[in-house]
Parts: structure tokens; sequence; C-alpha cells
């Protein structure tokens, strides 16, 4: 039997400047696995704790403490473990801190060893990681679709020093033939749109935010950014509507202030907030819609999930969660769930989410953070649940480009040999 003997992390940084951790797992027979854990800065209240330093060092945004928990605590409670049993590595992890949200030890660090033991075990078998995921850990056929991007074309909110309260303007091609058209069609809109935003607004338009997304000054509202990208779709010789769909992530909580939301120079109330949204999508073939109210707005969230006929994705709602998920999955508080393995701290528990999500018959949509590194274990995570769509930013920088140059790498792989939902990215996990 192989088992983990030896457990190392360091300090690094993630796509913002700021310190993350990579974790290094190594097994008795010599096989390595490396991780390296995102960060976000629109983060839900009910996330698993990212552990910082405090004090001056990095602005208090250090994880020397993190690191020393991974190389000391977490490196004991794993150590002779077989790591092809992810399920008992993470529950070694989470006996080790059993504090709330993981606060004691850290998510990200308790994370890290998560991830780097999924990855070591599947060197340690041969296989790629997306395959040791679904065979070995979700234990199913060798069945595989590939996601549909959610690309962040134009960003706002915490993600850009903008006018725009929306977070995330994303492009969906989903009237491409498979993942190789769909990340050619995502790459020719994003550039048309930079090049019609400087032209109409200036050079300082084609400036990008966190993940990727043109910054957008210049644009004041939520329809001038959407009139844009439809522009773009149509000059880039797409189709808006047929080739290319679109979406946002409202993350409202970011502009809500005592029970009001203030976006594009007007407050709202909740319902006012739901016509709003309404309206949008009667004008835009916008057909998906993430965090459209507060975190805590449960009765909100399904009261637009009873009005309208778009995909409503929970993030901050539910963070992860599988006890929150259940929560909103008996409110019918949304339809589909977003899933950032960060925000749970274990890979199995975010597994465990997406599986209640879809026996509720809710979507899953595999996410990255804002503050992202090189590492592309959740394109892997989303080609192995089968979930059928992935958000992972601009393509643009290397800490969003990996994530798509690894959707490709794993298509030719499998030599073609996997699914691409298209139009039925909402319904085609079903059958895998």
């Amino acid at each position: 039997m192989v088992t983990i003997e030896k457990v190392h992390a360091i300090e690094i940084l993630d796509s913002r400047g700021n310190p993350t951790l990579m974790t290094r797992v190594t097994l008795s027979d010599g096989s390595v696995g490396v991780a390296k854990v995102p960060s976000g800065a629109s983060t839900g209240v009910n996330e698993a704790v990212e552990l910082r330093d405090g004090g001056s060092r990095y602005g208090g945004k250090g994880v020397l403490k993190a690191v020393k928990n991974v190389n000391t605590a977490l490196f004991e409670a794993v150590r002779g473990i077989d790591p092809t049993d992810l399920r008992a590595v993470d529950r070694a992890l989470l006996a080790a801190d059993p504090s709330k949200g993981k606060g004691r030890l850290g998510a990200n660090a308790i994370l890290s060893v998560s991830m780097a033991a999924a990855v070591a075990a599947a060197t340690h078998l041969g296989l790629p990681l997306f395959e040791y995921l679904r065979t070995s850990v979700l234990d199913k056929p060798a069945k595989y679709l590939q996601p549909v991007p959610m690309s962040n074309v134009i960003n706002g909110g915490a993600h850009a020093g903008n006018d725009l309260a929306i977070q995330e303007f994303m492009i969906l091609p989903v009237g491409a033939s498979d993942i190789r058209e769909a990340i050619r069609c995502l790459s020719e809109v994003y550039h048309v749109l930079g090049k019609n935003m400087i032209e109409k607004y200036g050079r300082m338009a084609k400036h990008v935010g966190d993940e990727g997304g043109y910054c957008g000054f210049g644009l004041r509202s939520t329809r001038d950014a959407l009139d844009e990208i439809v522009r773009a779709i149509s000059d880039a010789g797409y189709s808006p509507g047929d080739d290319v769909v679109l979406g946002i992530d409202a993350a409202a909580s970011g502009f809500h202030k005592n029970g009001t939301y203030t976006i594009d120079g007007q407050e709202m109330s909740a319902g006012e907030l739901l016509d709003f949204y309404i309206d949008l999508e009667k004008t835009y073939p916008l057909k998906t819609v993430e965090d459209p109210f507060d975190e805590t707005a449960f009765d909100d969230f399904a009261e637009y999930v009873r009005k309208t006929k778009v995909q409503v994705v929970t993030d901050d709602l539910t963070v992860s969660n599988p006890d929150i998920v259940r929560r909103a999955v008996e409110m019918v508080a949304g339809t589909a769930l977003l899933l950032k393995v960060n925000q749970i701290g274990t890979v199995t528990e975010a597994i465990d989410a997406a599986g209640i999500a879809n026996a509720a018959e809710w979507g899953v949509v595999v996410s990255h953070r804002s503050g992202e590194t090189g590492d592309t274990f959740i394109a892997d995570l989303a080609v192995a649940l089968g979930c059928g769509q992935i958000k992972t930013g601009a393509p643009a920088r290397s800490d969003r480009v990996e994530k798509y140059n690894r959707l490709l790498e794993i298509y030719d792989i499998l030599s073609g040999d996997c699914g691409y939902p298209g139009h039925d990215f909402r319904t085609a996990w079903r059958n895998y």
C-alpha cells in the first residue's frame, strides 16, 4: 500500500500579489502532488476561514501560520494514510481541526493538503487528475463532459475600480461544437470587445480587473456593459443568443446596505431589483444570473426563481457548504450551485455539495476565485463532475488562461471523446 510520507508547504503569491500556499505531498513510492490555493475578494460571510497572519508583513495577509500548520499538525494528521482514499485523507484533515469554519488551522492550509493529496494519488495511479477524481473518488464510469465556459469579459464591483455595481459580465459560447471551438469563440469576442472599447472610450477602457475582464472605464450602467458585449459578439461574427449567450454575477451583497440596493445610480428595494433583472432578460440573451440578492436573502432568491426563466446561481448564499446547500434546496432559493473548493476547505466536501445540488436537479458551476494561481485543479474537477459549466475568468492572464489550456489538454488526452453541452449547459449533467 502506498502512503503519504511527507507534506511540505511554502508561502507563494496569488494573482493579486497576495500570499497564499503551495503544498507538496510526497508518497512512499516517490509520487508527488502539488497544489496552490486561491483566494477570494468577494467572499461570503459563511465561508470557511482563510487563516492570515496579521501584523505588518504583507499588510497582514501573510500565511506563515497556515504554512506552519501544514508542515506540523496537518502533516501528522495524514502521515501514513493511503492517498488513493481521498475521503480518508479528508476525514483526517477535518479531525485535526474540528473548529467552526476550520479557523484554528485554516481552511486554506487544509485545502492545500486535500488538493495535493488528490494530485499525488492520481500520479501514483498513473491517471490524469480528472480520471482519478471521477473513477476513484466519485466512483463513476469514465464518461466525460466538457464544461461550457462562463468567461468574464467585463469586470465591475469588487473586482474593478469603475462605476459598475455588477461584478461580472460573462459570455457563454453555447453554439460551439466542442471545447476547442468554445475557447476560440470567447477569445475572439474578448479581443473584439477590447478593440471596440478603446475606440469608443479610450485606452483606459481596456485595462483589466482581477479576473481579466475589461474594467470598462466609461461604462456607466449595466445596460451599457451588456450593449457593448452584444455588439462585440456580432462584430466577431457570432450571433447573440444563438452562438453566444450572456451571464452576470451581480454579487449583490457588494451594493446592498440596510435593505437597499444601489445600482446604476438608483436605490432599489429587493422587489425593484428583481424587476430590474427581469427587464434585462427580456432585452438581452441573458441565461444565467449569480448572487442576484444579498447573501442572507434566501426568500428573495426563492422569489426570483419563481419569476424567472434564467439559471439562478447561488454563491455567497451557499458558499459550497453542504448544510447551507440543503437549506437553499429546501427553499428553492436557486437552480444552480457555484462550487468553489476553498469556500468549504476539502475536495470531498465540495464534491458532496455538488452531489446535494444535483440530487435536487440543480446545476453545478465549478468556479475559480478572483485571487488565483496557475493551478488547474478546477478544470479537472469540472470534467470529473460532468457538471457542464465552469467559471474561470477572461482569456487573459496566465492564472485564468491555464485553466482553459488544461481543458484543451484534457480534450486531447481524451482524443475528443467527450461531450460539450452547448445550449443544454443547464441540464446535460444528468447524462453524466
